[in-house]
């Protein structure tokens, strides 16, 4: 008997993650990696086991999740695409397919991700969008948030954001690009790391948050010194953060995952 050929394929996955338990399955709780794997399984016709760029919280939306999995069905990319977003809840979507390398790896080869968090900064809330972002009615200081975020540039021990409970060996990761801007009703924080310890993101945009009220000046700095989470700022609520991007290096040429947030929905920081 002839044995058929393994082939893997990346995808470019958006989930709203209010409706899930976090990204990995668990027992007894919805997640995203459970519906995708059952989706696509029924295209693949066997079981199918998929690995994701980075597991994302319970509440925790996803533009450009990046997963990769292994088949021997022959399907076309219509069918990695369309064919599986017609069995998928529409809270979940496949953007885009592509066949890369047995070597390729979602968590392992990717070099960068970024986040991005949105807070709708207006002294009445959203009806529509109250479950896409955090809501901070007190005007915020931009120019505080950023210049103090700049003090998280470069490869620093990242314990005073490290939450309880993460499985990390290691708190030292590298922040290559912090931003800190507002559009309209909304601040936005975009952070771009190697990877992110547990709840790192949440926890640093609490902190940017609590020093507007603080009239001192190197905050973050200090807080980084400190090594210790309990000096930092409350963690931020999870519906208001999304895994905006992963990167990978350029021989692998995966698509780009588009800025949504900013271009398609761009009506609704107006």
């Amino acid at each position: 008997m002839i044995e058929k050929e393994v082939k893997k394929f990346a995808l470019g996955v958006e989930y709203h993650g209010e409706y899930y338990h976090g990204w990995q399955r668990q027992k007894n709780y919805s997640s995203v990696q459970e519906e995708i794997e059952r989706c696509l399984s029924k295209i693949a016709n066997h079981k199918v086991n998929v690995i994701c760029a980075g597991r994302t919280d319970s509440g925790v939306h996803s533009i450009g999740q990046v997963i990769h999995f292994k088949t021997t069905s022959i399907r076309s990319q219509y069918a990695w695409t369309v064919g599986v977003n017609t069995y998928l809840s529409k809270n979940i979507s496949i953007k885009w397919v592509k066949e890369v390398p047995i070597h390729f790896h979602a968590r392992h080869s990717a070099i960068r991700r970024t986040y991005r968090y949105l807070i709708y900064n207006d002294i009445c809330r959203s009806s529509i969008l109250y479950k896409q972002s955090s809501h901070i009615h007190k005007k915020l200081n931009i120019s505080k948030m950023y210049s103090e975020a700049q003090h998280l540039l470069g490869n620093h021990d990242f314990s005073s954001f490290q939450a309880l409970g993460c499985q990390s060996y290691s708190a030292r990761r590298e922040i290559t690009k912090i931003n800190v801007y507002r559009i309209h009703h909304f601040v936005v924080i975009d952070i771009t790391a190697n990877s992110f310890l547990y709840h790192m993101v949440r926890n640093i945009v609490g902190s940017l948050v609590q020093i507007n009220s603080i009239n001192k000046e190197n905050i973050m700095k200090n807080l980084l010194k400190k090594k210790n989470r309990s000096y930092a700022g409350p963690t931020a609520p999870a519906k208001g953060l999304y895994l905006l991007s992963v990167q990978y290096p350029a021989c692998f040429n995966l698509p780009k995952s588009e800025d949504i947030l900013l271009k398609q929905n761009n009506n609704f920081f107006r």
